[in-house]
């Protein structure tokens, strides 16, 4: 290890910066973030720091750097294109045992800047020891785009709730069980989405009794149409935190593989015609694993309340007391139609756009399929490929032109996608010589017409 990651209190500590130019600007910012008295040496500062330091009211000494400029300070910094500026910043520094930092010159600096992750009070620094910059940022934004942006906000609700908790926990260990079960559990969510006094509540009931904590919670997530990328932040955060999780055939095993390595995973699959597990078992399950205390995760492909039977899922658990979130995932209808460069809407050819569902009772799809006769209104159906014909017979026989563009997209969002454009008297044909195998999306309306111009997915078909 080069260096030891520490960090510096700077309120109200004077902080010597010699250099005015882009790079010093940069530096001042995060040093008059932090609270420091900062005075700058230059012959000339850049529009940007001298507005800096006037709301801040720092120092601006407009000359060449000089040995004296360096007394009375507590940290330097030198960001000059002048090396031997910098040098002799370096040496005096030195002399009087002051931390000195030299941009872009490791061998000069006793101490670096990090890369930052600012979520205050919270703060992530990452380093390369100097030895590449770019990767720190890289590895900075990684992180960021993992961390919550409201992760200072629970930091300072953990702070102001700590006496309380040292009063009712005395023990060390159980103390800090509590502690990092407030952190990542039912408490942090309430306070990550804002309800703070909810938050308090509970974790005051979970102090007057603390067998509360083995209760579990259940996370219903939508998992997107496929591709994992697609997938929230909060989605993926939970995922991480669930002791076991349940998962639908639809959901790509990439995302399944998300989850924590320990985590039991279960499946509860369904096709037609054949249900691994039926419903009313899931929802049972769910209840139970929660009632034994674990946090479940339940994966659902696309969104959970859109033919997702989430509701359902949730009943069951509200009626028994169980705490659960329910995260929205991006539906197949908006993931298929976005990747085929289909627009479900669009000025001149459609200004609404119909969810339907498409799969068979019996051998019939049933529907008012009067009501699916506009032309400026997209139809969507979702689980419609053994009822194609159906679909397609329907709408033709209650007033659709035969011409009517349809598109059938296959394996949404996935490296394996594909697209097959016809229209009502066509796209049977096509998709019983193309054989496509679920899941599949159909698309009805004259939106499709801009398939072939707006796709920027590479696809076959």
């Amino acid at each position: 290890m080069e260096y030891l990651p520490i960090c510096l209190r700077l309120q109200a500590v004077n902080v010597l910066l010699v250099g005015g130019g882009k790079v010093a600007t940069r530096k001042a910012r995060l040093l008059l973030r932090a609270g420091a008295y900062l005075t700058v040496v230059a012959p000339e500062v850049s529009a940007e720091l001298a507005v800096l330091l006037e709301q801040h009211k720092g120092l601006w000494l407009q000359s060449r750097y000089a040995s004296e400029h360096i007394k009375g300070q507590s940290l330097v910094i030198a960001a000059t294109p002048d090396k031997a500026v910098n040098a002799q910043v370096h040496q005096d520094a030195g002399a009087l045992g002051l931390p000195v930092n030299v941009v872009d010159t490791p061998e000069l600096c006793s101490f670096i800047f990090p890369a930052i992750v600012d979520r205050s009070p919270l703060l992530v620094a990452v380093s390369s020891s100097g030895h590449s910059p770019v990767l720190a940022r890289k590895v900075r934004r990684d992180i960021e785009a993992l961390l919550p942006a409201a992760s200072g906000r629970l930091a300072e609700f953990a702070g102001r709730m700590r006496p309380l908790i040292n009063e009712r926990i005395h023990e060390e260990g159980p103390r800090r069980l509590f502690l990092e079960e407030m952190v990542d559990g039912a408490v942090a969510e309430l306070v990550l989405a804002g309800r703070e006094a909810e938050a308090e509540k509970l974790m005051r009931e979970q102090l007057a009794d603390l067998a509360t904590l083995k209760q579990g919670e259940v996370y219903l997530i939508g998992a997107g149409p496929g591709d994992p990328d697609l997938m929230t932040f909060k989605a993926a955060r939970l995922l991480q935190r669930a002791d076991v999780v349940l998962y639908d055939r639809l959901v790509n095993p990439a995302i399944v593989d998300m989850a924590r390595r320990d985590a039991e995973r279960v499946y509860v699959g369904k096709r037609r015609a054949d249900h691994a597990v039926p419903q009313q078992d899931i929802n049972r399950q769910l209840l139970e694993l929660a009632q034994q205390g674990k946090r479940v995760a339940r994966l659902k492909g696309g969104d959970p309340f859109i033919f997702g039977r989430g509701g359902e899922e949730i009943e069951l658990l509200f009626q028994h007391h169980i705490p659960f979130q329910v995260v929205p995932g991006i539906t197949a209808a908006s993931g298929a139609a976005c990747y085929a460069g289909i627009p479900l809407t669009h000025r001149d050819y459609a200004q609404s756009v119909r969810f339907v569902a498409g799969y068979l009772k019996g051998n019939e799809v049933r529907h008012d399929w009067s009501e699916f006769l506009s032309e400026t209104e997209t139809l969507v159906f979702y689980m419609g490929l053994v009822g194609l014909g159906e679909i397609c017979t329907q709408l033709q026989t209650h007033g659709r032109a035969l011409e009517t563009p349809v598109a059938l997209v296959e394996q949404a969002t996935l490296p394996t996608q594909k697209t097959l454009v016809g229209t009502l008297a066509t796209i049977e044909a096509i998709v019983a010589e193309a054989k496509p195998q679920a899941p599949t999306l159909i698309i009805v309306g004259n939106v499709v017409r801009l398939h072939r111009e707006l796709a920027w997915f590479a696809e076959e078909g």
